[in-house]
């Protein structure tokens, strides 16, 4: 296989750095799906990031090659260019509207670029970078929640549109750690966009949804309904804020709280009538303490983060007037949601059907398992990618510059679609 033939997408800004390496397969019985086959997994534990802010660059460019590396093995290929998932405090959603004159009395793709342009008017862009632009809906003349007006007769199209937009500093800066390394870097994508690709069905989108990203530092929300992306937002609290916890509560390094809240946390062990309680001995995880610690003490500590983090998604389901009003509920992925009993903690919390959303479960994956909720941002880019026709061909290259990453934005969106 031609390395040009690859599609490559590493997820940074995240307690660990993912590296995805694939191939589309076109089956000849259907081939408007093809199926994304995973060739080669890296996951390095990164040291250089916290909280979507690059604190080290040399430890950055150390992770960011092993992952790589460790991809390009498992592949048995090299490649030379990637797409990049951001996620993260860093990343803002603007909720705009941008209105237009149609001089030919015809809808065009020019056209909706053009109010694409526009809907970016009034919204304070210093020092940030557009990554996507994201329709929530047009309006051709006094028709209203139109999804695709391309070719459509009218005098004025409106737009109302979601903008995601990432620290221009950031971005310089994670693009500086990929050419040091010898990595191209094509296109980027927020993550709030792309996991819920890899989990999410078209009827799950049309009757209404909400995926839930569970991150190390901050939980993504992204709402569905009739097929478009209704609402996007970020919480600051994440999976990490449970391990602080628990550190903090048990009195024990961050490490062992991450082992602790690993293997033994059971979000609704607190709630059972009579929870068999057991001590836990510390020397097991490290031969240095000599404590011990309550299984039950450590699940109270953990349900309560989980349920201030529940507790602010359905605080934001409320300011749609959604809480309780999704017919395929939440979906969860990330890091975070493998918490044992989430689903049902969850459940009793947003009043809603809860899922855990395993990218392995869609018909359009297969080779090396990603059955992971944590790989969910990395293989929706991947897919995303595709549709827009590959990193390989007709690509935007961000070392060719902010114009290339404006195009990519404005484009993105057809690819959203229904």
């Amino acid at each position: 296989m031609a390395a040009s033939d690859l599609v490559a997408l590493v997820d940074v800004w995240s307690s660990r750095i993912k590296t995805l390496v694939g191939s589309f397969i076109v089956d000849p019985a259907n081939p408007n799906k093809p199926k994304l086959n995973i060739l080669g997994v890296g996951v390095v534990k990164s040291d250089g990031v916290r909280k979507g802010v690059i604190l080290d660059m040399e430890e950055f460019k150390k992770n960011l090659d092993e992952s790589l590396t460790e991809a390009e093995n498992m592949a048995g290929q090299q490649f030379p260019h990637v797409g990049i998932c951001l996620s993260g405090t860093g990343i803002q959603i603007h909720n705009n509207k941008g209105m237009i004159a149609i001089p030919s009395n015809e809808i065009t793709q020019d056209d909706v670029n053009r109010v694409l342009d526009m809907a970016q008017n009034g919204i304070t862009l210093s020092n940030q970078t557009v990554l996507k632009i994201i329709p929530e809906s047009f309006s051709v003349d006094l028709e209203h929640h139109v999804k695709s007006p391309v070719g459509m007769s009218a005098k004025k199209l409106e737009v109302n549109a979601h903008i995601f937009t990432v620290p221009t500093t950031a971005l310089n800066n994670v693009r500086k750690g990929f050419k040091d390394v010898g990595i191209d870097v094509i296109d980027v994508f927020p993550s709030l966009l792309t996991s819920p690709e890899a989990v999410l069905s078209r009827r799950q989108k049309e009757l209404g949804v909400v995926c839930v990203d569970i991150g190390s530092s901050c939980t993504g929300l992204a709402v569905y309904e009739e097929g478009v992306l209704r609402h996007a937002c970020i919480i600051p609290v994440g999976g990490e804020y449970v391990t602080s916890d628990i550190a903090l509560g048990v009195r024990v390094s961050v490490d062992i709280a991450e082992k602790l809240k690993t293997d033994y946390v059971d979000l609704t062990f607190c709630d059972l009538a009579k929870p068999k309680d057991e001590e836990i001995v510390l020397s097991r995880i490290d031969k240095k303490e000599t404590e011990t610690v309550s299984k039950l003490y450590l699940s109270q500590i953990a349900q309560a983060r989980y349920k201030e983090i529940l507790s602010l998604v359905n605080t934001e389901l409320k300011r749609l007037g959604r809480d309780g009003m999704l017919p395929e509920g939440a979906v969860f992925v990330g890091g975070g949601s493998k918490a044992r009993n989430l689903i049902d903690l969850a459940k009793s919390e947003l009043r809603l059907p809860c899922t855990i959303g395993f990218p392995e479960d869609q018909e359009f994956v297969t080779g090396t398992s990603v059955s992971d909720p944590g790989f969910a941002s990395a293989v929706g880019a991947l897919l995303l990618s595709q549709r827009a026709g590959g990193f390989g061909r007709a690509r935007m290259s961000l070392g060719a510059g902010i114009g290339g990453l404006k195009d990519s934005a404005k484009k993105f969106f057809k690819f959203l679609l229904p």
